[in-house]
Parts: C-alpha cells; structure tokens; sequence
C-alpha cells in the first residue's frame, strides 16, 4: 500500500508526465474499445451515412470530453478565468496557454479512433457504398434500366454479405475493396497531417514567440503550483484547528472528571508530565493556526483569497491591507539576512 502511494505522489507531484502517461492510455483503450466494438451498418439507403457519421464523430468527441475531465487543469482554467480580477489581473495569453495544452493531450485519442476507423475501412464502406461507380466497377449496360431507389437499395447492403443479392449488377469483393482502398488512403493521409501539424505547433511555434511562450509557460506553472501549496495549507491548517478543538474539548472532560474523583500521589506525577506534554503540544498546534482561530474568520479569509489575490509581487514596502483581509494594524516590511558560509 505504501508503494501504490509513494507511486500516487510521484504522479501529483509530476503532474505532466502524469498527464501525457493518462493520455497515453486513453490512446491505447480508444484502439481496444474499436477493435471490441462490434460494427454494425444497417445496410439502408439514408442510414448508413447517419450511423457511419455518429461512429466516426460521437466516440471521438466523448474521448476528448473524457480527456478534458481527466486534466486537473480544467477546474483551474475555469477559475482563473472567472475570478474577480482583484489586486492580480487575469492574462488573456496564459489562459490561451493552458487551455491549448489540454486540448493537445485531449486530442490524442480522439485522432487515434479517426486515425483507426479510417484504416481499418468498415465506417467508410458503410457510409459510401451507395456511392461505388457501377458503370466503371460493375455492369454498366444494366444501371439505366435499374430506378434509382432501387440502385440505391441494392448497394447499400453491400457491407452487409449475408443479405447483398446484387452480383449480377456489381461483385461485391470489387466494391468492398475500391472503398477500403480510399478509406485507408484517406486514414494515412490523416496520420501525416495530424504528425505534420503537432510538429509545428510544439517546434515551429516557440521559434517565433519565444518570450511570449516561456511567460505563458511560467505563469501556468505558478497558478498550478500555487494552488497545490495553498490547498496544503488549508489542510495543515484545518488539521491544527481539528486537533485544537479536540484537545479542549477533552481537556474540559479531564478536568470535569479529576473534580469528581482524588488521585494518588503516585498517579499525579505522570499525570503532570502527560499535562505538560500536552500542553507543549498544544501550543505548537496553535502556532500553526497563524491566528486564525474562529470560523467567521476563515470564512473571511477564503473569501478574500478568491476576490482579492495578492499582487504577484516580492517584498511590497507597503503591506497589503487593500485585500480585504490584512488587519486594521499595518505590518512593517519584513526583513531578510542573509547569511554566508565560506570555508577556512
């Protein structure tokens, strides 16, 4: 169990590789999903195009969706973008960054299901079968004679072998094999396209707006990692004060139960070191509470972290009371020394 969670924090703390791995996967489950899914055309003239359509559309759009939902990033992208601007303005150029980025690895396995449909051939036949040039491929001398909802009739159960009853107009072997040929003609086309313009939006692209692109990248890597720390802030701080309140509320039961009944002198004395112990501890809990010790407060402090986020701004020789949150007192400037070691 241990291992799962050292595994577990390497993956949060590395959260792109996490991700690229996450998108990797959906890559290759898109590819078992297709090969498990049985396809089946209707093999009628005005639904074949409709069901060909949904399977070559709908699966890729819910793997993107799927994509998205997976990317922490999502939740972070919508709040950035509708937070109050407060005392740190929003740039329009990060969130453009950070949404392009989940969108690429959203992309993967969506590209991967078109990329596999149209190689593999089925989807293509289906949707283009009434579609085949008979007068080139089949009988010719016979289509003028055939009405054309009948025409349409007759190819469009040639995807489906155990029904098709046309060989006399078109063999059906020459027709699967035209349409599978263009359908995987049109899939490697799309592999090269694809491969063509993920190598220039990850190469070409930085050559151009280089600066541009390291501040987007910077300040999506700071609104990221700034989140992390100040949810394990809340937590460190939400695990002090539960353990304050608990350890008042048993302090008054200790207290209301040694009124009650007499201790020995051998029993005082451990008594009073576990007290002390108790009460350093106490006090370090209460450290981490940073003054915050009521609900009302916490409540003011959230609140005011959500409207009004600190300037992103080191060592302000003002403080910042404009906030919402600083106290009535205005703290000084903190200072730092530094300290340097040299060896003799």
């Amino acid at each position: 169990m241990d291992k799962f969670r050292m595994v577990f924090q390497f993956l949060q703390s590395n959260q792109e590789s996490f991700m690229n791995g996450i998108c990797g996967l959906m890559a290759l489950a898109s590819a078992q999903i297709y090969s498990a899914f049985d396809f089946n055309c209707p093999c009628l003239p005005g639904y074949n195009a409709a069901y060909s359509a949904g399977i070559l559309l709908v699966p890729p759009l819910v793997l993107f969706l799927l994509g998205l939902v997976l990317n922490n990033n999502v939740s972070m992208l919508a709040e950035e973008w509708k937070r109050p601007p407060g005392r740190r303005a929003k740039d329009p150029a990060v969130l453009r960054y950070m949404f392009c980025s989940m969108a690429q690895r959203a992309l993967i396995a969506p590209v991967v299901w078109v990329a596999v449909t149209l190689l593999d051939g089925k989807c293509f036949l289906c949707a283009f079968c009434t579609a085949v040039p008979v007068a080139v491929l089949g009988n010719g001398s016979l289509v003028p004679g055939l009405p054309p909802s009948e025409l349409a009739r007759l190819l469009a159960r040639v995807p489906c072998p155990e029904i098709y009853d046309g060989d006399w107009l078109l063999a059906r072997e020459v027709a699967v094999r035209y349409l599978r040929c263009i359908s995987q003609a049109l899939g490697w086309s799309f592999v090269l396209l694809t491969t063509l313009l993920a190598f220039v939006v990850r190469s070409v692209r930085p050559c151009f707006t280089q600066a541009a692109f390291l501040k987007s990248k910077y300040w999506s890597h700071y609104i990221d990692i700034e989140r992390k720390l100040f949810d394990e802030t809340c937590t460190d701080h939400a695990k002090a004060f539960a353990k304050v309140c608990i350890q008042q509320f048993f302090e008054a039961m200790n207290h209301d139960l040694e009124l009650g009944h007499t201790h020995g002198a051998l029993a005082k004395a451990p008594a009073s070191s576990t007290a002390l112990t108790t009460t350093d501890s106490a006090k370090e809990e209460r450290e981490k509470l940073r003054g915050i010790t009521n609900q009302r407060t916490m409540n003011k402090l959230l609140m005011s972290w959500h409207k009004c986020k600190p300037p992103l701004q080191l060592g302000q020789e003002e403080p910042l009371t404009g906030n919402g949150w600083a106290g009535d007192r205005p703290r000084p400037p903190r200072k730092e020394v530094a300290t340097y070691f040299s060896k003799v």
